[in-house]
């Protein structure tokens, strides 16, 4: 796949995880100062290789704890892998965590210049489009409020408005669809398959299956860190929902 927009090259990562469990921060403390704690490395991704073209929808499933989310988080630059490397080409837009990006002291308005300054844009042009992004999530009328008395529906409809708003050339998008109400799901699919028809490349993970064989051109089924499965969404679908 000579345009492809994300590489990914054999990508391991491992979390340090403590053997000698503490009970208490003092005994660990204790425990810390002694040297006597011993740790033990958890793959969370295992030679993970890919590639994503441009203008292509890529889906990520698999069971809870496969590695999805650490995946997405390698993709957006967040955590550094252990081995391997992740390449991303062009403008990003991470929507991996309900509150990522979000600040929840500040208003709405505030943090559409917060969030879109965050994904490289300036705080002028976040400005000018605050009326519109406030007019599409639903939300104008809360503009002036602290993101903290969001319910989670309009928290999600806040970052994916702002997230959405200028085309990226890459969206990762990390079950963020699975929290609202369904006029909103049917909102953003919308503008997901706008962005998906103008040549920005999507990275989803879900556990809708049915969404992801509508969406998504390839899909990758990771189990445990492992890659079990790459090929055409409908084909990975089927030999995974086999195994549920």
């Amino acid at each position: 796949m000579n345009d492809a927009v994300i590489e990914a090259h054999d990508i391991r990562l491992a979390y340090r995880m403590a053997r000698n469990r503490s009970t208490t921060m003092k005994q660990w403390a204790v425990n810390l100062t002694k040297r006597q704690l011993n740790y033990e490395e958890l793959w969370a991704l295992d030679g993970v290789s890919f590639r994503v073209g441009k203008g292509e929808t890529f889906a990520v499933i698999g069971p809870n704890g496969g590695g999805k989310t650490t995946l997405m988080k390698v993709l957006a630059g967040v955590l550094p892998p252990t081995d391997g490397r992740a390449v991303v080409r062009g403008s990003i837009a991470p929507m991996i965590s309900l509150g990522g990006g979000i600040n929840q002291e500040m208003t709405a308005a505030e943090n559409i210049i917060l969030f879109g300054t965050l994904l490289g844009r300036e705080p002028a042009e976040m400005r000018r489009r605050s009326d519109e992004i406030l007019d599409w999530s639903g939300l104008t009328e809360f503009e002036d409020v602290p993101v903290y008395a969001f319910s989670s529906g309009m928290q999600a409809r806040l970052a994916f408005a702002i997230a959405t708003d200028v085309k990226p050339e890459v969206l990762i998008i990390d079950e963020v669809l699975a929290v609202g109400d369904e006029a909103f799901k049917k909102k953003s699919m919308g503008r997901i398959e706008d962005l998906m028809s103008g040549g920005t490349s999507v990275v989803l993970v879900s556990h809708a299956l049915p969404t992801v064989e509508r969406l998504s051109d390839r899909a990758l089924w990771l189990d445990k860190g492992h890659v079990k499965m790459i090929g055409p969404a409908d084909e990975v679908v089927d030999a995974y929902a086999s195994t549920s």
